[in-house]
């Protein structure tokens, strides 16, 4: 059977709304269209990454032993991959860097009813269209709504694997319906907050600070959290993980330090502002970092996992 784009609409997780292009491509986006002006009259390097399909999903119950859609990548930041999950584990991985920018991806699944999740690559923006199965499916039922707010650990880079960044890792025990909209070199900037108009979250996760540890002023931090309550109020719970350690730049880890210190002062300043450290999530060892900065696929793994113990230990 081949499903429309509005059926399609029902197991395509984690946007905020869709548009269909010409030749009849889906396309999902995790930002409002004003909120991606902004972007676009900011930085480039921002408006290229708050498009991409970032932690987007298929995710549906089926029968099926079959499924295929056709699929085409309009930009690429890093070659990271498409992947099928069948309850809960990796059955097939296919790397853009082996891919051609348009083509079909097909996909074999295993006999009898399973729960089926197809992660589309985080750092790259994928249009897809004419989903087949040879059974029917159903949509997953998912927990609470959570937006994530980050730069690019929170986008993905570094696993190179679209199931395997950090986010990814923690959804697939929390199963919450998220929209993560953590974008490579971002920073805290109030700016890029605004009302959504239609959604209002359940909760709010922000992973932000990497990027500017090096100011000589908290005022973005704190006008950051300012601006945050002030659209979303002092009722939805948020959650703050401080900056997670890193290696590329020794001399700076004092000032990191200090920062993050700050970081974790002001957010926790809100009473429905929780704080989380992050230099107690990833060991401080290279063999976690892609790059001694960006976790890989052994650093995401760990951040995800422990941040959803600190996340349950908390009762966030």
């Amino acid at each position: 059977m081949l499903l429309s784009n509005e059926e399609l609409k029902s197991i395509y997780f984690g946007a905020y709304f869709f548009e269909e292009t010409d030749g009849g491509w889906l396309q999902a986006f995790q930002y409002s269209k004003a909120q991606m002006d902004y972007f676009k009259k900011a930085f480039d390097f921002w408006y290229d990454r708050c498009m991409a399909s970032t932690a987007k999903t298929l995710e549906f119950s089926t029968d099926a032993e079959r499924i295929a859609f056709e699929y085409k990548i309009i930009w690429t930041g890093s070659l990271d991959s498409f992947e099928v999950a069948v309850d809960g584990l990796i059955t097939e991985i296919r790397y853009v860097k082996n891919l051609d920018l348009e083509g079909k991806l097909a996909f074999t699944l295993p006999a009898g009813k399973k729960n089926v999740t197809v992660y589309l690559p985080a750092d790259a923006t994928v249009l897809i269209r004419r989903f087949e199965t040879d059974a029917g499916v159903t949509p997953a039922m998912k927990n609470e709504k959570v937006l994530w707010l980050g730069d690019s650990i929170t986008q993905g880079f570094g696993p190179l694997r679209s199931a395997m960044t950090y986010v990814s890792v923690a959804n697939r025990l929390l199963n919450d319906d998220i929209i993560n909209q953590g974008i490579g070199g971002y920073v805290y900037d109030k700016y890029s907050l605004m009302k959504m108009e239609g959604y209002t979250p359940d909760k709010i996760i922000i992973a932000l600070g990497t990027n500017q540890y090096g100011s000589k002023t908290m005022e973005a931090v704190e006008e950051y959290y300012e601006t945050l309550i002030g659209i979303y109020g002092n009722a939805i719970p948020i959650l703050c993980v401080s900056p997670l350690w890193r290696g590329d730049s020794p001399e700076g880890i004092p000032t990191l330090v200090s920062f993050c210190e700050k970081v974790k002062q002001i957010a926790g300043s809100y009473a429905n502002v929780s704080v989380v450290d992050g230099f107690k999530l990833v060991p401080h060892l290279p063999e976690y970092f892609l790059d001694n900065l960006h976790p890989n696929c052994l650093g995401a793994e760990t951040y995800g996992r422990n941040l959803v113990e600190a996340i349950r230990r908390i009762g966030f």
